[in-house]
């Protein structure tokens, strides 16, 4: 593992490997910006101006055209962007098992697909998810001037933040000490405003959180130490579950496993942000009426990406 150079332009790993596939049904082919902008398209221009230096998307290698028509083709020249693929070849992980599945082994798998295309420290975020520019700038400085193979970093979100207006979610809630570092992240399902207050509804019964309670939406950063304890704990969580077609290798099992091994810690990040997503179809006005906001306060411009094939120029004015 060579040494991680500080003030490196960080990566920005996307993980994308069911998004095309639901390309032309499904809200992530859906306009939120008033170009049709989706909300990959904000993710990606946070990023850059926030000091990301290079773009990774993590695909089927089947949906590679789709999302270059959709996404990386309309990126402005400067950005580099590589495409990786995740796919059910295990032997490259050290696996010689042939197991059959509809789905590959989840987000952590995903990560170690994009290996390769890493060579310094990066974050991972999800595809579909609206994280706002100051996570992409807080995440960025870490990257650039703290990041080690033993400090590395989540950014955490008030839960506040982060829940829908038409129904419960799920969320994975941080225990963090008083040094600020991640001690534990806990799968929350049923998460929900009752009247003032936010409550989680398990086995019948209610508990409060607190609207300042930070909770992971997979917006993690790494160096590429990670990829070697991956590769580490992949093969037997395969061989213990080759015959669970559901089984998922999931990104906070790697944090979770080092800071119990002792090998490394995680600073959780704070942001105030407002996370956006359409976890229900009726939350899509609203995250198009949020966009509009920032756009109008001048946040982001109306047009996020320089249009580089124009038959008229006159219909492409930014009012």
């Amino acid at each position: 593992m060579k040494e991680i150079q500080k003030g490196q332009n960080p990566i920005l790993v996307i993980l994308a490997a069911g998004m095309a596939s639901r390309y032309g049904s499904a809200k992530q082919v859906e306009s939120f910006g008033p170009f049709g902008e989706k909300i990959i398209d904000y993710s990606i221009y946070d990023a850059i101006r926030a000091g990301f230096g290079k773009v990774v998307f993590v695909i089927r290698e089947e949906f590679l055209q789709v999302m270059k028509d959709n996404v990386g083709d309309k990126l402005p020249d400067s950005v580099e962007v590589e495409y990786v693929f995740q796919d059910f070849d295990l032997s490259k992980f050290g696996v010689d098992r042939i197991v059959e599945r509809q789905k590959p082994w989840g987000t952590g798998h995903a990560v170690m697909s994009a290996e390769h295309a890493v060579d310094r420290p990066f974050c991972v975020i999800n595809a579909d998810d609206f994280y706002g520019y100051d996570a992409f700038q807080k995440m960025a400085d870490f990257l650039r001037e703290r990041a080690t193979d033993q400090e590395m970093a989540l950014v955490g979100f008030e839960i506040g933040n982060t829940l829908s207006d038409f129904g419960y979610v799920s969320r994975g809630v941080c225990d963090v000490n008083d040094a600020d570092h991640l001690q534990g992240v806990t799968e929350r399902t049923n998460i929900y405003r009752k009247g003032e207050n936010i409550v989680y509804a398990q086995h019948e019964n209610e508990t409060m959180l607190p609207d300042n309670t930070r909770v992971s939406m997979n917006f993690w950063g790494f160096t590429p130490k990670i990829f070697e304890v991956a590769r580490a704990l992949f093969p037997d969580f395969v061989e213990q579950n080759y015959e669970n077609p559901k089984a998922e290798f999931f990104i906070p099992d790697l944090p979770d496993y080092m800071v119990k091994q002792g090998l490394a810690k995680f600073v959780v990040l704070p942001t105030d942000a407002k996370w956006f997503g359409v976890t229900y179809k009726e939350d899509k006005d609203q995250v198009q009426k949020s966009i509009q906001q920032l756009i109008d306060a001048r946040h982001y411009p109306r047009r996020l990406w320089p249009v580089k094939k124009l038959v008229d120029e006159s219909i492409y004015l930014d009012f």
